[in-house]
Formats: structure tokens, C-alpha cells, sequence
């Protein structure tokens, strides 16, 4: 163990490593996000405008931005160098589980119990796709970090792989790039812009958490069940191998 940082304030929630800088940020319980230099063991700053406890967040990778979810079912942005809330999102129905940027959209994505998923545009401001589904809360969601995917964990014992490539082409402009606002159809199952590619199934609890490797075709789940899942991504098929 390198560091042990500690705080009398509350239990924490959620971590997410500054991209460049040694600082981590730390979401509480208690509602409270503290920034911290992990080389100095030092508290930098701590952010409060959630009423109640903030499970996630998340650097941005090129902005001095972070994103903060929690039980007050909003989603904060934040700048961390004029210390504010820049604007609220809102539009989950309960509690929000994770949050992430994209690495290269101005798009979020947020988990959440009232069983859905949700990508937004931080810069219209927007919700522009709800991924539905689950039927239990969904724990975690995160994009790939090269492919016009996200995968997503649930109580209902499944893991999910969405394909949000028609996503992707409806906000992007071909020809030069620039993402541009549109009117997007969230109505339908799943919604026109994100399909689900793979349901994985083979834990026998609810799945706390589920991520893509970096490079390889992979996904790891963690579920109550006290099993880590390796899940091969493979053409229309996943291949599965347990970690005891």
C-alpha cells in the first residue's frame, strides 16, 4: 500500500483518477466529492451541492471537468478549477450508480436503479439516448475506450452489450466531424440509436460490475454470487470462464 488516505466525513462511494495529474477524486456518502493529491497525502479541494449520498464520478480526460451522479437522481458537471457546479442534468427516476465521459463525444453516461441507462451530450446538455432493458437496477455502464460500444450491470443477473453506433453517425457529421444537436427517439425499446448486442447470462446474483479491456475483446463482471466472469466477445457469441 502506497497511501491511505483517510476522512472522518463518510463512507466512500465512488474513485476516478485524474488522466495526467496525481490527484484522485473520492465521492461520499455523506454527499461530499473531496479531491485529493495522492502523492502528497493532501486534501486539495471538496465539492457539495448533492443532497445525498454521491455514488459516481468520473475526470473528464481533456477538460477540467468532472462528473458526479448520486441519490438525488441528478448528474453534476463540474469545473474543478473555479471550484463550481457548472449545470445539473436531470432525468433519472432514482438513484445513479456510475457516470463516465466518453473519451472522445461530449457524451456521459449514467447508470441507474430506475433500471435504465442513459447517454447524454454534456455540451447541448441533453439526454439523447435511454437504454432500456434490465429489470433490475442497473449497477454500472461505461463505454468501450475505442468502439461505439457500452456495457452495463445488473441485479437481474445479466450483463449487457450495447451497440450505439447509429447513435454515433446521427450525432456526428460525416464530413467534418463537428457533433451537432438532433432530435433523438428514446420511446422505443432500447431506442433506434443503441441495440443490444449481447446479453450475457450465467451469474447466479445480481452483477455489481462489468468492464471492457482496454485492447482484447473482453468484459470481467464481479456479481454476488462471489464470481468474477470472464466473458470472450466473439462474432454473435460470448464465451465464458470463471475466476473463483
Amino acid at each position: 500500500m502506497l497511501t491511505k488516505f483517510e476522512t472522518k466525513s463518510n463512507r466512500v462511494k465512488g474513485l476516478s483518477f485524474h488522466p495526467r495529474r496525481p490527484w484522485i477524486l473520492a465521492s461520499l456518502h455523506s454527499g461530499v466529492i473531496q479531491m485529493w493529491d495522492y502523492r502528497m497525502g493532501t486534501l486539495l479541494d471538496r465539492f457539495d451541492e448533492h443532497d445525498g449520498p454521491v455514488r459516481g464520478v468520473h475526470f473528464h480526460a481533456t477538460q477540467p471537468l468532472f462528473v458526479s451522479g448520486g441519490d438525488d437522481y441528478k448528474i453534476k458537471v463540474w469545473n474543478y478549477k473555479t471550484h463550481r457546479c457548472l449545470f445539473t442534468l436531470t432525468g433519472h427516476l432514482d438513484y445513479i450508480r456510475t457516470v463516465q465521459f466518453h473519451h472522445e463525444y461530449p457524451w456521459i453516461v449514467s447508470a441507474s436503479d430506475d433500471q435504465t441507462i442513459r447517454i447524454w451530450n454534456w455540451q447541448s446538455r441533453t439526454c439523447v439516448a435511454v437504454l432500456t432493458g434490465h429489470n433490475h437496477y442497473v449497477m454500472c455502464a461505461s463505454f468501450h475506450p475505442k468502439e461505439d460500444l457500452v456495457v452495463s450491470a445488473s441485479l437481474d443477473q445479466t450483463v449487457r452489450v450495447w451497440d450505439i453506433g447509429a447513435l454515433r453517425k446521427k450525432t456526428v457529421s460525416p464530413a467534418d466531424d463537428i457533433l451537432r444537436l438532433t432530435q433523438m427517439n428514446t420511446d422505443l425499446f432500447g431506442g433506434v440509436d443503441a441495440v443490444v448486442k449481447y446479453v450475457l447470462e450465467g451469474h447466479d446474483r445480481g452483477v455489481n460490475w462489468a468492464s471492457f479491456h482496454p485492447t482484447l475483446p473482453l468484459i470481467v463482471s464481479g456479481a454476488d454470487d462471489r464470481q468474477v466472469k470472464l466473458w470472450r466477445m466473439n462474432g454473435n457469441s460470448s464465451i465464458t470462464s470463471n475466476i473463483n
